[in-house]
């Protein structure tokens, strides 16, 4: 990955857009149609491939060669962070609760917040934790350690996930603590924050594993294998099922990102499909923050899908042609709020 850096956001961006329109495409099968998880075949696939991704490119782009790592420095970006990851995130779950709940105002909003998920808007609150570990831990280490920081941070995370699917090995406290402060979830996803933030560090390796002729059909026979096993065969002992989990998530993390990279001078190109990913993928927060106020309510969709089970493919073609309309409102609403410096100061975060 030694292309310019324009150009390695260009794939980037791409990537995340398309992760996005995953992510509505997920919500509209929960919230719009109520689909079931247990017997829809496309939601417990889609929950494999789309947090993963979003965590795997903010770790990617954590990662700065050049950065001042003195206290005043790490203060202010985590500060900024903090800015544009709670309060935004905060606002919109306040608005949802006006808008889409009855009753006391207060009530829901103390029972969403004791939620890990805190009504959907929990991404933006964990990643915050992932950057004040990642930057906190690197703050406090020499740089030249910082490689091998980042390489037993990944390992330690991937081992927290693991043995939390193992509770005859280790069990967390059943404290309210970690769903008020959604560390349950921090601890579920920090790994491909870590990953993404290793690949950074490591491109020329990266680049030469990923553009290897067998490398493609490996991970994909690994991701159809894992994949297999967790929704059909079952093989494993039960405490060891989350295995095949955690590989189908690499699996098919490293087929996504290396699909993107291979075709990356397309996704720079100026054809319509990759410009509109790639403003996609740099308006993730709008989009993230706003659609859960657009989503319509068709249970009858989810009664259907539910008790007929027309397929993986005509699954996502129904969740994901919801979702489109939806991002594209986000995206015209996103442009129109950013028309004003005192809206996207308050709204995003962000500074015309």
């Amino acid at each position: 990955m030694a292309e310019p850096h324009k150009a390695r956001m260009h794939w980037l961006d791409a990537m995340r857009g398309l992760t996005m329109v995953l992510v509505v495409a997920y919500h509209v099968a929960i919230f719009t149609f109520g689909q079931s998880e247990k017997t829809s075949a496309s939601l417990p696939f889609l929950v494999l491939l789309r947090m993963p991704l979003f965590f795997f490119v903010s770790g990617f782009l954590a990662y700065r060669p050049r950065f001042d790592w003195s206290t005043s420095s790490v203060g202010s970006t985590l500060w900024r962070k903090a800015q544009v990851q709670v309060m935004p995130a905060l606002l919109f779950l306040c608005l949802c609760l006006v808008f889409r709940q009855k009753g006391d105002f207060m009530f829901h909003l103390e029972q969403v917040l004791s939620q890990a998920t805190k009504g959907g808007y929990w991404f933006t609150w964990v990643l915050l934790q992932m950057f004040v570990v990642y930057y906190g831990l690197m703050a406090l280490l020499p740089v030249r350690l910082h490689h091998q920081a980042a390489c037993l941070l990944w390992l330690l995370s991937v081992v927290a996930y693991e043995t939390s699917y193992m509770p005859r090995l280790f069990t967390y406290p059943s404290s309210a603590f970690f769903q008020w402060s959604s560390l349950v979830l921090t601890i579920r996803h920090m790994q491909f924050f870590m990953l993404g933030n290793l690949v950074a560090r490591h491109r020329g390796v990266f680049r030469w594993l990923i553009t290897r002729r067998w490398f493609f059909p490996l991970a994909t026979g690994v991701a159809a294998l894992c994949c297999a096993d967790l929704f059909r065969w079952h093989t494993l002992h039960r405490m060891w099922t989350n295995l095949p989990r955690t590989v189908a998530m690499y699996a098919l993390l490293l087929v996504v990102v290396t699909t993107f990279f291979h075709y990356r001078q397309v996704w720079a190109g100026p054809g319509m499909p990759s410009r509109v990913l790639r403003y996609v993928g740099t308006r993730t927060l709008d989009i993230y923050l706003i659609h859960f106020l657009l989503l319509p309510a068709l249970p009858m969709v989810g009664k259907w899908v539910n008790s007929h089970h027309p397929g993986f493919l005509a699954e996502v073609v129904l969740d994901v042609g919801m979702a489109v309309p939806v991002v594209a409102t986000c995206c015209l609403l996103s442009h129109l709020l950013r028309v004003s410096p005192v809206l996207t100061y308050h709204l995003f975060g962000r500074r015309t």
